[in-house]
């Protein structure tokens, strides 16, 4: 049958046609009131419901948050005068973006005596004013003392961060501030002074250029000295400015503890000076001299020769910036021989008055021995073998010690192992076991050579001999005081019992045979008993190989009746004739200003004068 295609049929057709176009409209019309309803349903939420979100989110972007630095403890001498401190500077810096807002900001005219803004007594508001950008530029040039066109430079332009000045003090950044000038902030930053410059430089110590601790007291007590930084969150406008409605929340800053030391500052100075003098005078590689307090191990003074200024450390040498007192091992010489002595008196098998006949020349298990002045055969005293520092002696009596006694005993005495004094770089100095010493070793040791110590360590040799054979550690801080107010004072270290008290008195009196019994007067100080030992032994060349030079030494204490302190100077490669150099002139100076400023009691007992010869 054929199809039906005449006008009924395309008529049927345009009907099914619109019926269907009129069902899309009608699901497109409900389509796009479901998603109108929820968009109006999604800001019913925002706007009804969820407000704080948006002003959560609001406020975040308005939200700065500065950091309060804290303030780096100082460290201060025994008598409080400041050797470090930190002082708080400021960075000015422009948003050049905000500046450029200036002219178009309303600006609050200040009283000039006061920095505070003004009222208009006729409309009880506060005056207000309009500045042009160069206005605003001299405003900052006259507040900073810079030029005009060096400060328009540094805030015109499209940078969001530039420095327009750098170390500002806190009064000027308080000016700048009071300006209210949109864009321009402030960066607080703390800087080290070290008001005494060079006194006690390598025992301070010094920061790098980006707050670093590198050396000394800064560097041991860094987490001591170190504060918490705060914070400080505000609301700022897009200009930059603290909206003044809204709420300032301060997390304040701990500042660092303060350290105090035991270095007296003008004692520290007076034996810089005489360390410096020595050098000077001998021509030598460095100097060495300390000042030691008996009953307590505190250091008074640590002094070495070239000592750099915190304040400007790369003008000086860099092997400068450490202590050599503490960092520089050296054969100590016939210092030593007071610990062979006292060794040898502790054990029982001498007395200061033991008798000894001394050949010009000594030769022991093929090893030959001599000394430094030319001499006969001498029937001589153990205290007069100390007092004239013969090495023929030393050995002949020495020997009495068993290999295992000498080495015991020297490490009694602290050699061969660090102190513990809190300065960084100390050496422990070298003493090999006494089962790898060779044939010479065996006996050089007992005179001081063949083994190295630290300045720092003979001194403490000789605290424990003037402190009845108790010796202490080294003490170099005194106290810390907290953030707080309050203080912590450290206790001593206890002590270690090298010798008995009877056995420290007997070689205090050989010690003072050294002044008593020859003619090295000058170490004897008017109306105070001393006491000491001199020093002599071959430097080792810095390549290992043999040796280019010699160590010379003084180590004494006083008064002899009740011993207070302890000094000790030590001379590296001095130059010219060895045996024609001495530190006891060096010594009587340091010493004589130590006992005075201290107010110690002239001595009330006679010398003691033990014999060097029996008959």
């Amino acid at each position: 049958m054929a199809q039906n295609s005449g006008p009924d049929a395309r008529s049927a057709t345009a009907q099914e046609l619109n019926k269907l176009g009129r069902v899309r409209v009608r699901w497109g019309f409900i389509a796009m009131m479901a998603i109108l309803l929820v968009i109006a349903g999604r800001l019913v939420m925002v706007q009804g419901f969820d407000t704080s979100k948006m002003a959560e989110a609001a406020e975040n972007q308005r939200t700065v948050e500065q950091t309060l630095p804290a303030v780096r403890g100082k460290i201060i001498d025994s008598k409080g005068k400041v050797l470090a401190e930190s002082i708080i500077r400021y960075n000015i810096t422009v948003s050049q973006v905000n500046f450029n807002e200036f002219p178009d900001y309303d600006h609050l005219v200040l009283d000039p005596k006061t920095g505070e803004a003004i009222v208009d007594p006729a409309t009880g508001k506060w005056k207000i004013v309009n500045y042009t950008t160069d206005e605003g530029i001299e405003q900052l040039a006259e507040v900073l003392g810079l030029p005009f066109e060096e400060i328009k430079k540094a805030v015109t332009g499209d940078r969001v961060h530039n420095y327009v000045a750098m170390d500002v003090s806190p009064l000027i950044e308080k000016k700048i501030g009071d300006l209210r000038i949109p864009g321009i902030y402030s960066e607080a930053v703390t800087k080290r002074v070290y008001p005494m410059g060079a006194v006690g430089g390598p025992i301070v110590g010094f920061l790098d250029g980006e707050g670093k601790a590198l050396a000394g007291i800064e560097q041991t007590m860094n987490d001591k000295l170190t504060g918490t930084d705060g914070t400080r969150t505000y609301q700022a406008g897009k200009n930059g400015i603290i909206i003044p409605t809204a709420p300032v929340r301060t997390v304040p800053a701990v500042d660092g503890e303060s350290v105090k030391l035991t270095i007296d500052q003008d004692i520290q100075f007076y034996a810089q000076q005489a360390a410096q003098q020595q050098k000077e005078q001998y021509n030598a590689q460095w100097v060495s001299i300390t000042v030691t307090e008996v009953k307590t191990g505190k250091m008074i003074a640590i002094a070495d020769s070239d000592s750099y200024d915190p304040n400007n450390v790369g003008a000086s040498d860099p092997s400068n910036i450490g202590s050599r007192t503490v960092s520089s091992a050296v054969e100590p010489g016939s210092t030593s021989k007071i610990m062979t002595a006292s060794a040898l008196v502790e054990e029982g098998l001498a007395t200061p008055m033991s008798e000894f006949l001394v050949p010009p020349t000594l030769t022991i298990d093929g090893q030959n021995f001599s000394d430094s002045f030319t001499h006969g055969t001498e029937k001589r005293t153990l205290s007069g073998i100390i007092t004239d520092s013969m090495n023929t002696g030393t050995v002949m009596a020495g020997s009495r010690l068993s290999l295992q006694q000498r080495y015991d005993y020297m490490r009694k005495f602290g050699v061969g192992e660090k102190t513990g004094i809190p300065l960084p770089g100390e050496s422990p100095g070298i003493l090999a076991d006494w089962k790898n010493w060779d044939g010479r070793q065996q006996y050089t040791v007992l005179f001081g050579q063949g083994v190295a110590q630290t300045p720092l360590q003979t001194t403490m040799v000789f605290q424990t001999i003037a402190n009845n054979g108790v010796r202490l550690k080294p003490a170099i801080i005194d106290s810390f005081t907290h953030a707080d107010g309050t203080v912590e004072t450290l206790p001593q270290a206890p002590g270690v019992k090298v010798i008995s008290p009877k056995t420290a008195q007997d070689a205090r009196d050989m010690l003072e045979g050294v002044v008593t019994m020859t003619d090295y007067k000058v170490v004897g100080i008017p109306g105070y008993r001393t006491g000491g030992k001199t020093g002599t032994a071959e430097a080792p060349a810095d390549n290992g190989v043999g040796f280019d030079g010699y160590t010379t030494s003084f180590y004494g204490m006083a008064p002899m009746d009740d011993p207070r302190y302890v000094v000790g100077i030590t001379v590296q490669r001095p130059q010219g004739n060895v045996y024609g150099i001495t530190q006891g002139y060096t010594f009587n100076q340091v010493m004589g200003q130590v006992l005075r400023s201290n107010d110690v009691p002239p001595s009330t007992t006679p010398p003691v004068k033990l014999p060097k010869f029996y008959k």
